[in-house]
């Protein structure tokens, strides 16, 4: 059985000050234990997440990272740099940081084969565009975004990967895909990681919907067969719903 998976994605959210009072008040909630917890927050609020969640259920990670360990690369954050805070996530492949900052998928590859060399757990995103899904073409998007950014990863670490599907179309703009949608997608999602690897890796990879999750809508998606989780922004960002996201309540 895959443990399902909800990790907030704060994005560029909670200044230091700010974080200490979610993440405080995120420790008092009673969150299920069957249910694998976590939060991304900026870089600079990694530390006050290491204090706080010290002792908990709820793990925590960065929202990119580059490859390299160190180096001249002014405004990054590196491998080394997350473990030594303490942090078991890592995001990759967002959306916003292909389309805004121009990620491709050979360095979105590189990032990844970085984590697991860091023994980080990436968590990869994917996802078509409204025109693309429009077109019908949302299976070929995505299955050339993951051909492209698996290459050379061990099926070994693929088994440790999370893969986040998030069409673009639904992030913070309150649409959602319907359940059936986002089930459909992420079982082609299982179906190629069988394809590219095995059967076995294909039942162990978690795979997350994303795209306005909700309290309201976050347990008719966890109870479809192939969405082991959620990758979540603004409603992680009130230690209510992240709560209500991580105990499935409608």
């Amino acid at each position: 059985m895959r443990k399902p998976v909800i990790v907030g994605n704060w994005k560029m959210n909670m200044t230091v000050s700010e974080a200490k009072n979610l993440l405080a008040d995120l420790k008092e909630k009673r969150l299920d234990t069957e249910v694998e917890a976590g939060v991304c927050t900026p870089a600079i609020d990694l530390p006050i997440a290491a204090e706080i969640l010290e002792g908990t259920n709820i793990g925590f990670g960065g929202q990119n990272m580059y490859f390299e360990e160190s180096g001249a690369f002014t405004g990054e954050i590196s491998p080394t740099m997350l473990k030594d805070v303490g942090a078991t996530y890592v995001i990759l492949g967002h959306s916003e940081r292909r389309d805004i900052f121009g990620e491709d998928d050979k360095l979105i590859n590189e990032k990844l084969l970085s984590a697991f060399d860091h023994d980080l757990t990436p968590i990869l995103c994917c996802g078509e565009s409204l025109e693309e899904r429009e077109a019908n073409k949302q299976e070929e998007r995505v299955k050339a975004q993951l051909e492209a950014d698996l290459k050379d990863i061990s099926e070994s670490d693929i088994k440790k990967l999370i893969i986040a599907y998030e069409p673009i179309w639904a992030i913070g703009t309150g649409k959602t895909a319907s359940a059936d949608d986002a089930e459909a997608m992420c079982a082609f999602i299982r179906n190629l990681v069988a394809e590219l690897y095995s059967k076995e890796a294909a039942e162990a990879v978690r795979i997350q919907y994303g795209g306005s999750v909700k309290p309201a809508n976050v347990k008719e998606l966890m109870a479809k067969e192939n969405i082991d989780g959620a990758l979540v922004g603004g409603a992680s960002l009130k230690a209510d719903d992240f709560e209500a996201l991580v105990n499935h309540r409608g």
